[in-house]
């Protein structure tokens, strides 16, 4: 199947490592031009070797931190000078650190909304005006399925992440007939180093055995296992994709089928 992708400039941030290097390796296997964004450049810059050495497409790394406004306008500036206009953007961060109502600080607060809401809101606004102009582009965030199922000791997450559902939402609608879609995508457990993080604060605060956590977090899911990246990027490349054309305003789980509400 073509994607359709083959001229499409891509940015995609957190992409040194887990779902947001998956998802670059993906978009340039299909052909996209793809510009990789995250904060620690070492990773980033082997990252982004590893990608242009299986792809035959242009592959920029740009070291920026997008919890800071001054980064993501130099980030989006940066990757039209050298790729051109950012066709298709997708918003990834790390996730904040799991805690509880008792133990969240203010700090922690303002810094998870930096990362999770308006990380995601700065750059849709760095990339959508010009989409618009040139009635053509795919926003893609990815939030977490905590957004639509809150998951116990994510304080912050679930409240960021569901923030940028409701903008995700609202641009979408403002911005489906300029030819701009806009779509959210839940991960629910995958084997990346964020989830063995996660894990392991869990099992330091309740005093449990990481593997053992880890083995009754894919007993949780239908699939009877967690994720691969690969999978979870396929999903995003669809939604970037030209075959993704009646497809906006949706905010779609990839979990193995762990969510069981309806909406």
């Amino acid at each position: 199947m073509d994607l359709g992708l083959g001229a499409r400039v891509a940015l995609v941030t957190g992409a040194s490592s887990g779902l947001g290097l998956a998802i670059a390796r993906e978009l340039a296997a299909e052909g996209a031009s793809v510009a990789m964004v995250a904060r620690r450049r070492d990773a980033l810059e082997r990252a982004a070797a590893e990608v242009t050495m299986h792809s035959r497409t242009r592959v920029l790394p740009v070291a920026g931190d997008v919890r800071d406004a001054g980064d993501v306008a130099r980030v989006v500036a940066a990757t039209e000078e050298a790729l051109g206009p950012v066709d298709v953007l997708v918003a990834n961060a790390g996730g904040p650190p799991s805690t509880t109502f008792a133990t969240t600080t203010d700090a922690q607060y303002l810094d998870a909304l930096e990362l999770n809401l308006l990380s995601g809101v700065r750059l849709a606004h760095a990339c959508v005006p010009g989409m618009r102009a040139r009635r053509w582009g795919r926003v893609i965030f990815v939030s977490s399925m905590a957004a639509k199922s809150p998951l116990p000791g994510l304080l912050l997450s679930n409240t960021a992440r569901a923030g940028l559902l409701g903008f995700a939402k609202t641009l979408a609608s403002e911005c489906a007939a300029d030819g701009v879609l806009v779509n959210s995508v839940l991960p629910g457990h995958f084997d990346t180093p964020r989830a063995k993080e996660l894990a392991t604060m869990r099992a330091a605060r309740e005093g449990r055995p990481v593997e053992q956590l880890m083995a009754e977090r894919a007993r949780s899911i239908p699939a009877g296992r967690v994720g691969d990246a690969r999978e979870f990027a396929a999903v995003v490349a669809f939604l970037a994709s030209e075959r993704a054309s009646f497809v906006t305003g949706v905010a779609l789980q990839v979990d193995g089928g762990q969510v069981s509400s309806l909406l």
